[in-house]
């Protein structure tokens, strides 16, 4: 019976649809009401498999990023281009949207629990644990975990693995690429840190603009290209490569020197 089928993890599908339900209604003023988010490249969206399909995007905060997703995905997928207007959309959901999460921020309250159960891929960070630097094997059961999602549908990773900006890429997303062949596609987020605090729960500011930029399809040869190149490649797709860095700090000289001028006047 549909009410009691189950995802490949074990989570029945009918509590998923409700819980995305409920979370959506709840969610799409952060969006669309107490701030804004403007939306490019969201046709690339609905011609997309069903499956083996890996979006990798620059992290800002630890919920507020991928629900966003969530809505620009369903949306998408229900013929509104770019917008995420009218939440009709989030009654019939895709449910098999995954994200990659830390086993340790998913564990750390009721929220977040929910919020697993929505689409989780719980991880151990090999690097960090609790703010403290940590060097752990990694899990071979992690890999398989996101794998098995892969072949059940689409995954959302944030390959730095925090929220700082401009941190390296983690070779664990390269390795995920070669291993499983999947089809990439770049995200580049913005205004979010600026909206809700560093969870992505509490809202900090309104009237921020936020900013999805979704890129085509990142042009990788699984068979030859190295993981420094697939690194590199993200980096770039991402804009999170340290040459990134350099053009935002002319931008804010400019703004500066702008701002001076005025302030003279």
């Amino acid at each position: 019976m549909i009410l009691f089928k189950k995802n490949p993890f074990g989570h029945y599908l009918i509590l998923k649809k409700w819980l995305i339900r409920y979370m959506g209604i709840m969610t799409h003023r952060r969006y669309r009401g107490f701030n804004s988010l403007k939306i490019d490249g969201s046709d690339v969206i609905k011609n997309l498999p069903n499956t083996n399909v890996l979006f990798v995007s620059n992290h800002q905060t630890y919920f507020a990023d991928v629900v966003a997703m969530f809505h620009v995905f369903n949306a998408s997928l229900h013929g509104r281009t770019d917008s995420i207007k009218n939440i009709g959309y989030i009654w019939h959901p895709k449910l098999n949207i995954y994200y990659v999460a830390a086993k340790e921020t998913m564990k750390s309250g009721l929220l977040p629990r929910l919020l697993s159960y929505a689409g989780s891929i719980s991880i151990e960070r090999t690097w960090r644990e609790r703010d403290k630097a940590i060097n752990r094997k990694v899990r071979f059961s992690d890999v398989s975990n996101i794998g098995k999602a892969l072949g059940d549908g689409w995954v959302i990773t944030f390959p730095q693995g925090t929220t700082q900006p401009f941190k390296p890429i983690r070779k664990g997303t390269a390795h995920i690429i070669k291993k499983f062949k999947p089809i990439v596609i770049p995200i580049v987020i913005d205004g979010f840190r600026r909206s809700f605090d560093r969870k992505g729960i509490m809202i900090k500011k309104r009237d921020i603009l936020q900013s999805m930029h979704i890129k085509k399809r990142l042009k990788i040869d699984y068979e030859n290209d190295s993981i420094e190149n697939i690194i590199e490649k993200i980096e770039y797709a991402i804009e999170q490569h340290s040459s990134f860095l350099k053009v935002i700090s002319i931008d804010e000289m400019k703004a500066q020197e702008k701002l001076n001028k005025n302030r003279e006047w």
